[in-house]
């Protein structure tokens, strides 16, 4: 049972998610709130496994709650999934630094809400290809001059891994480039994230531009 709390500062679209979630065995809606401060704690006393998060709320915004859900080491499990009406803007890239795992547009239908749902909560990060591609765009222009540490307790293996995961390929994907087992490109990817400190996939994006790990240059690499 994949545990939800839905965060959206208009009840019409809270009791919209919350009765396509119910409708599922699934899935079980532990909470509601209407804003940033009241969903971060209802995230610290509910822990739910997903968080869906708008941004723009009155008071404390999405993201500042995605931050604060995401400092918190007892909140380590808790996975935030931004709902926007904005596609892949500032609101969605500050969202992506502040720790949250993936992004949705509110008018996605709700098969592919549910899909998201799933995947975040499995620890995986809700970054298809083509966001990818944007979300380069942005930290080409937005990456500190100054690389961030960590490269260094990364193996040459590891450091390959997490540049295609940069370039938005799944793990099965990965494997089929490297000829190795989809389980050992699992294991890859879960040894960098935690030697990096990164709570999934999205962080890992991160980390890889602001890190400089991948250059402009690699960004147009097939």
């Amino acid at each position: 049972m994949i545990r939800v709390l839905i965060v959206d500062d208009q009840a019409l679209m809270r009791a919209g998610f919350r009765a396509l979630l119910e409708a599922e065995d699934d899935l079980d809606v532990v909470g509601e709130a209407a804003d940033g401060a009241a969903a971060v704690e209802l995230s610290t006393r509910l822990r739910p496994d997903v968080v869906l998060m708008d941004v723009q709320m009155p008071g404390l915004d999405g993201i500042e709650a995605t931050r604060r859900i995401a400092a918190d080491p007892d909140l380590g499990a808790v996975r935030v999934l931004i709902l926007t009406n904005y596609g892949l803007d500032n609101y969605v890239f500050g969202a992506l630094r502040a720790g949250a795992s993936g992004f949705l547009l509110k008018d996605a239908d709700p098969a592919d809400l549910l899909q998201a749902v799933a995947v975040v909560a499995r620890g995986d990060a809700l970054l298809a290809p083509t966001v990818t591609r944007t979300l380069i765009s942005e930290f080409v222009t937005r990456a500190p001059a100054d690389p961030v540490a960590g490269r260094d307790v990364l193996t040459a293996r590891e450091r390959e891994i997490v540049e295609l995961v940069a370039q938005g390929l799944s793990n099965e994907k990965i494997a089929a480039r490297m000829v190795i087992s989809t389980l050992t490109a699992k294991t890859h990817v879960n040894r960098a994230m935690t030697k990096l400190h990164c709570r999934d996939r999205a962080q890992l994006v991160v980390w890889a531009y602001e890190s400089g790990l991948i250059t402009p240059r690699r960004q147009t690499r097939p």
